[in-house]
């Protein structure tokens, strides 16, 4: 099914769309489970196919069920929320793949640290108004400063998945 997105501006909903990330710690025996509450984005399709945007998370929003983790999560040794509010996706380049597939490249930026990402995310569904988007993909937190590891509990990537709808806006 390959199916063909209308040019224009894409708004995300907000309310039909989540990001969440998930890390193995406690030496790899507990996995921490995290979502953020808010999410924000636009995109735009050009008359050849391929797509930007930007996606932004508010990092102080992250809500992984625990209320002194998360104050840890938003404090200087991690996401640094007072200095670093978001964390946010651009999106440089969106072009379908093979079958239902997009392959997209951007930059991903975490504490103020940029560096570029690619993922596949799979056309869930589309048509002229709406169309939603899911990915799973890892990033490495050292990359982007997030280096704390008291007595080395965490090690490996950090998985992120996303499920991000937008409807198109007016013309």
């Amino acid at each position: 099914m390959t199916v063909a997105v209308e040019t224009g501006v894409w708004q995300l909903d907000a309310a039909a769309s989540t990001v969440a990330l998930r890390h193995k710690t406690m030496w790899g025996l507990v996995t921490v489970k995290g979502t953020f509450a808010a999410v924000g984005g636009q995109g735009e399709v050009q008359p050849d196919g391929s797509a930007t945007g930007t996606l932004t998370l508010d990092a102080a929003t992250l809500d992984t069920k625990n209320k002194k983790r998360d104050e840890h999560l938003r404090s200087a040794d991690f996401f640094d929320t007072a200095n670093h509010p978001e964390i946010t996706f651009a999106v440089r380049s969106a072009k379908a793949g093979a079958g239902d597939t997009v392959e997209v490249s951007g930059q991903l930026t975490v504490r103020g640290i940029s560096r570029p990402q690619t993922l596949t995310a799979s056309l869930a569904g589309a048509d002229a108004d709406a169309l939603t988007l899911d990915t799973e993909f890892t990033v490495d937190r050292a990359e982007f400063g997030l280096g704390w590891n008291q007595l080395g509990m965490i090690r490996g990537l950090t998985t992120v998945a996303a499920t991000l709808r937008f409807v198109r806006t007016a013309a």
